[in-house]
């Protein structure tokens, strides 16, 4: 679901990750400022629930951009720049905070 609260069908390529495919399709509220490089947290999504598992727990540095940069951290917050699209997270389903630090 995006900011407006409108759920989008996005297609993404094996080893995109979710921001870039969000950022192709024009979803609002991913900005991507850094570019993927894990510096920003301007990708910040919540990862629905029986996606979690698939998609994994963050890595320190993503741990530490979310503890520091991003307004509403929940448990399945992930940056979408260290998502990796793959089959396993064929279906995946996120959110997107209504603000993005």
């Amino acid at each position: 679901m995006d900011t407006a609260g409108a759920e989008r069908a996005i297609e993404a390529d094996s080893g995109e990750t979710v921001m870039s495919a969000a950022l192709r399709t024009g979803v609002p509220g991913i900005l991507g400022e850094c570019g993927g490089n894990s510096s920003c947290a301007t990708c910040h999504v919540w990862v629905r629930d029986e996606f979690r598992d698939a998609v994994g727990v963050p890595g320190d540095l993503e741990e530490d951009l979310l503890e520091l940069g991003v307004t509403e951290r929940r448990e399945g917050s992930r940056l979408g720049c260290q998502i990796e699209i793959d089959h396993t997270l064929n279906g995946l389903v996120v959110d997107v905070p209504p603000t993005q630090p």
